[in-house]
């Protein structure tokens, strides 16, 4: 078995070299910018973003922490950190996932099917239920708004709270959920 520094080495890698945009973070492989598309046949269709990704010193033993640095209207997104609430990444991660899964299944899957049963952003999820509607024009307003090739930003100006971007949101005892960054 390898150790996790060539694991996270490798991971990196076959990241880099697939069709994703990606920005080493002080010129180092423990934290990245990746630039993701909105899945084909979603609400999102069209939009970029640039997504924080954040490994910990047991990668692959515990998981990446993934937060969307531009704004994104989601149930399972906190609109203004970013952090993103997906089982797979913060609770039952395994070893067996690489960030290639992240941005290959995962996240188009988040974006594909929302859960507002479990939502990190209360409005989005609320009006998903009482206003599909609405909720699909918001979607793609801020889609135009924050997720075009063009005016592709990160709005840590506006919220310095990227540090623990894929915190989860429960605020049980999980004293190990994968997913928290250190302070």
């Amino acid at each position: 078995m390898s150790s996790p520094s060539k694991r996270r080495e490798m991971d990196v890698m076959k990241l880099m070299m697939s069709d994703y945009v990606v920005e080493p973070i002080n010129d180092g492989i423990n934290e990245l910018n990746v630039e993701f598309h909105g899945p084909k046949e979603s609400l999102y269709e069209g939009g970029v973003w640039k997504v924080r990704v954040e490994l910990p010193d047991a990668y692959p033993y515990k998981s990446p922490s993934i937060g969307f640095l531009n704004r994104i209207f989601h149930p399972n997104v906190d609109e203004l950190s970013g952090s993103v609430c997906l089982d797979v990444i913060n609770q039952s991660w395994s070893p067996m996932f690489d960030l290639l899964n992240v941005f290959e299944v995962f996240l188009p899957q988040l974006l594909l099917y929302p859960n507002p049963s479990d939502p990190l952003n209360g409005e989005a999820a609320s009006l998903m239920i009482k206003d599909k509607e609405q909720y699909e024009k918001k979607v793609k307003e801020y889609c135009e708004l924050y997720a075009k090739k063009g005016n592709m930003t990160d709005d840590s100006d506006d919220n310095e709270s990227y540090d623990d971007v894929s915190d989860g949101r429960s605020e049980s005892s999980e004293e190990d959920v994968a997913g928290n960054a250190d302070p």
